[in-house]
């Protein structure tokens, strides 16, 4: 009794893993995802599907006084500064926080070591004047992430 209870719970957690998927004639077809040898390999990821990233929280920096015409500018080099490391495949993913806080927003660099996120930290023009730093943090999350600039350029009509 024991063995056939074991059985049923096995193949009940065998089939809530399962996707149903709605083909074009209506009818359902029931499969099992599988794993993608080559998307991992071309992600990066682990056995688990994680890959190691470097996380940089962009704080207010100690030069904020510029004026609006400056702090525009400023903030256009460093848009164009974030498009620049995505294009690379380095930045994977990037943005504000829409509170007033000291921490202004955060990236995510697909980079083996703080000192690789350092460099391209550095590139970046609201860093160099002072109105940004940077804390970064080594961190561990899905590979899928490598997946999110390609998926953006889909969603998105225009440039920022």
């Amino acid at each position: 009794m024991k063995n056939a209870t074991l059985y049923l719970l096995g193949l009940l957690i065998f089939w809530s893993c399962t996707v149903t998927v709605e083909k074009d004639d209506g009818k359902s077809l029931t499969e099992v995802p599988t794993f993608d040898s080559l998307l991992a390999a071309e992600t990066g990821a682990d056995a688990y599907g994680m890959r190691k990233y470097v996380m940089a929280y962009l704080k207010a920096g100690p030069n904020r006084d510029q004026d609006s015409t400056e702090a525009a500018d400023l903030q256009r080099a460093h848009l164009d500064n974030i498009g620049r490391m995505a294009e690379m495949g380095k930045l994977i993913l990037a943005g504000p926080f829409m509170d007033d806080h000291e921490v202004k927003g955060i990236y995510i660099f697909a980079v083996e070591t703080v000192e690789e996120a350092e460099e391209l930290t550095a590139t970046d023009p609201a860093i160099q004047a002072g109105r940004l730093i940077m804390e970064l943090h080594p961190w561990y999350g899905s590979a899928a992430l490598m997946k999110v600039n390609e998926l953006h350029t889909q969603l998105s009509k225009e440039e920022i």
